[in-house]
């Protein structure tokens, strides 16, 4: 009885953990904007670089942050019931959640914002490193979706160093943001990918 009882609350965890990272935060923050339906609009993806193409850069921080924080209280979920590894896999949970949202439908965003607030809570190290990664190949590139792709094959690699059980996680978050990548991937191999538009506020 007492390992059903256990068994409960890891399911509920992970139920929770990928509700948490359903919410769509870009497309309630530009509809509270008055910026319309964000999924009808730029790239008509949900995440922080199509809220900045229509709301501005201070929008799409403030996407940012949010959701990081959704997937943030789903590793804390996670830690508390089971440790930091299944805090890990709840973020992953919720990163699936950001991605394939129930209440979209299943079309989401592709995860990157998301995936720093599991490293924020998991590894400080690997957020950091991948981190300034993303921010040097960002802004000398141009390119965002290529320093989220180079954050994605570092971040593997820094959770089975840090932690051979932590890179397991670490491993399925890659894979799936590399997924939801592939049509950013196409276009940096073709040469058509969009730059970033640094734009304060639109």
């Amino acid at each position: 009885m007492i390992s059903d009882g256990f068994s409960f609350i890891y399911l509920g965890a992970i139920i929770v953990a990928y509700l948490l990272g359903s919410i769509p935060m870009g497309l309630i923050l530009t509809k509270i904007m008055g910026k319309g339906d964000l999924r009808k609009v730029g790239s008509g993806n949900i995440g922080a670089t199509n809220v900045m193409r229509v709301g501005g850069l201070r929008a799409a921080a403030l996407t940012w942050i949010l959701d990081m924080a959704k997937a943030i209280a789903a590793v804390i979920i996670g830690n508390v019931v089971g440790g930091p590894v299944f805090g890990a896999w709840c973020g992953f949970v919720a990163i699936v959640g950001h991605c394939y949202p129930v209440w979209l439908r299943f079309r989401g965003g592709k995860g990157i914002s998301s995936l720093f607030g599991v490293l924020l809570i998991t590894s400080p190290v690997a957020f950091i490193t991948c981190g300034v990664e993303w921010l040097i190949v960002a802004l000398t590139s141009g390119y965002s979706s290529l320093g989220a792709v180079v954050a994605f094959c570092l971040m593997p690699i820094l959770g089975f160093a840090i932690d051979f059980q932590m890179g397991w996680p670490f491993l399925a978050i890659a894979l799936l943001c590399l997924w939801r990548h592939r049509s950013n991937i196409g276009r940096l191999i073709n040469g058509t990918e969009s730059k970033i538009e640094w734009k304060w506020k639109k």
